[in-house]
């Protein structure tokens, strides 16, 4: 029933990020850290954003900017394994804090970062990857930040979605790799990641077909409420520790 359940869960946390960018991860990771614990929680999510990312890419390849992806890619790749390392290396507890934290703290920096209509230039664009690839590799999920810098680079609609979506597709796929030279991709792992990544495979392709419409105020709302949750759920899971 666990299981069924977490399908269902993948595939709605699917439908959100195929249609808005981002959301999968922040819904899935505490509920995932609940059944395996933080520590297995991520490279499970790792695999099934894999698997995610490839779908949007497919849906939205022919709008890929390749500059922007590489700039970001070029730094962020390196950065990834260094942060996954970092990870791996933490206490169960201190892997709960700085997740729940973190998603909290985005709450105010992603409305920040909208509201100064970031500009970014390419090298911007490199640090930025560097930045980002190190907190995805220690926190998980950087989504919520990563579309306000390819917007900030100029891209919209679906040349964000491509863009993003390749970009973390790499990063992801780097910090798995990481995992795996790690010791940590075992199957049963192994075989939740492909599980939960299905779902959000199904759930973007739903998504695309019915072309799900919200204003931005209800994104607004949505995405706030669930990093919300999210955090707190991550900082109650290191309390009852």
């Amino acid at each position: 029933m666990i299981y069924i359940a977490l399908a269902i869960i993948s595939i709605i946390s699917g439908m959100i990020s195929g249609v808005v960018g981002t959301g999968s991860s922040i819904i899935l990771l505490p509920i995932l850290a609940y059944i395996f614990g933080a520590k297995l929680a991520v490279p499970i999510m790792a695999i099934a954003a894999i698997m995610s990312n490839i779908s949007r890419v497919i849906l939205w390849h022919k709008e890929l900017n390749i500059k922007a992806f590489l700039l970001f890619i070029s730094l962020g790749l390196p950065a990834t394994v260094l942060g996954a390392n970092t990870l791996w290396r933490m206490p169960v507890t201190l892997t709960n804090i700085c997740i729940g934290l973190f998603f909290l703290c985005l709450i105010p920096i992603r409305h920040w970062a909208k509201n100064k209509q970031l500009k970014l230039t390419a090298w911007q664009m490199v640090y930025s990857g560097a930045f980002l690839g190190f907190l995805t590799g220690v926190v998980f999920s950087t989504g919520p930040l990563l579309l306000p810098v390819f917007s900030g680079f100029g891209l919209t609609k679906g040349a964000l979605l491509a863009t993003e979506a390749a970009a973390s597709f790499l990063i992801y796929l780097t910090k798995s790799a990481t995992f795996g030279a790690l010791g940590v991709l075992q199957p049963a792992i192994l075989i939740a990641g492909f599980l939960v990544g299905s779902g959000l495979m199904l759930g973007n392709y739903i998504g695309k077909v019915f072309v799900l419409k919200m204003s931005d105020q209800t994104f607004n709302i949505l995405l706030d409420t669930m990093l919300f949750i999210a955090g707190l759920s991550m900082l109650w899971e290191a309390y009852i520790r």
